[in-house]
């Protein structure tokens, strides 16, 4: 009837085509995997640009630092200017009192000034804000000027 070389041929045909049946629907019905690695490298990419914002960052206060130390410095320099300066230019008590006050050790006026050199000597700093009554409330309280007036507390209607 049949020979054995059509049969095996035949089973050989038969085995292939499942297998390509198999691989196709496998492919098909598992979607999964292939989102999966979509999601994947999305993933990778995202982490990669993260750490590359870390690292301009990172650069970001290095450089930041180094401009204020350099500030820093340079302030140090004008200061140093200054009191050299102050100590060529001017009498010893006034520099000795500009060398003091960038020491943060602003002395007080001595004895032997007369009341008016001691109003100008001591000096009171600058106020950014009113004057208060003992009770009241500061310009900086949250609710500063936030009273309402009577009559608009009296009625309130509701419109519908």
């Amino acid at each position: 009837m049949f020979s054995l070389s059509a049969l095996i041929l035949t089973a050989l045909v038969a085995v292939i085509a499942g297998a390509l049946i198999g691989a196709l629907l496998t492919k098909t019905l598992h979607p999964q995997q292939q989102q999966n690695r979509v999601t994947e490298k999305r993933l990778q990419e995202t982490e990669d640009k993260l750490l590359s914002y870390q690292q301009e960052v990172s650069e970001h206060f290095a450089e930041t630092s180094r401009l204020v130390n350099s500030l820093t410095q340079s302030y140090k320099d004008v200061y140093e200017h200054l009191a050299d300066s102050a100590l060529k230019l001017s009498n010893p008590d006034l520099s000795r009192q500009l060398i003091d006050a960038g020491d943060g050790k602003l002395s007080a006026p001595t004895r032997s000034a007369t009341p008016a050199q001691a109003e100008e000597a001591v000096t009171e700093p600058p106020r950014d804000w009113a004057p208060k009554n003992p009770g009241d409330k500061g310009q900086l309280s949250e609710d500063f000027g936030m009273e309402t007036p009577p009559e608009e507390t009296a009625e309130i209607k509701i419109v519908s």
